[in-house]
């Protein structure tokens, strides 16, 4: 994965977009996962393909305290 030019807009749009299409957090908000969910993938195994690698996105943006690109992301599409 080529992390050179950073993220990829349309993925980090797709965070603030896209909802949780299984399990106790089913219609929530990719961006609205919370931390202890997202940890307990992070220990079991994300799912597999582009939802997996979604929500592996939001668990490092909400490790790394960076939550605020997702808040002002998700007002800008509004």
């Amino acid at each position: 994965m080529e992390h050179n030019q950073g993220p990829d807009p349309e993925l980090l749009k797709d965070l603030v977009r896209l909802r949780m299409p299984f399990g106790k957090y089913k219609n929530t908000l990719l961006a609205h996962l919370p931390i202890h969910y997202l940890e307990w993938f992070a220990r079991k195994g994300f799912p597999k393909g582009k939802l997996g690698m979604q929500m592996q996105t939001v668990y490092e943006i909400k490790l790394n305290g960076l939550e605020d690109i997702l808040r002002k992301l998700e007002q800008s599409i509004r």
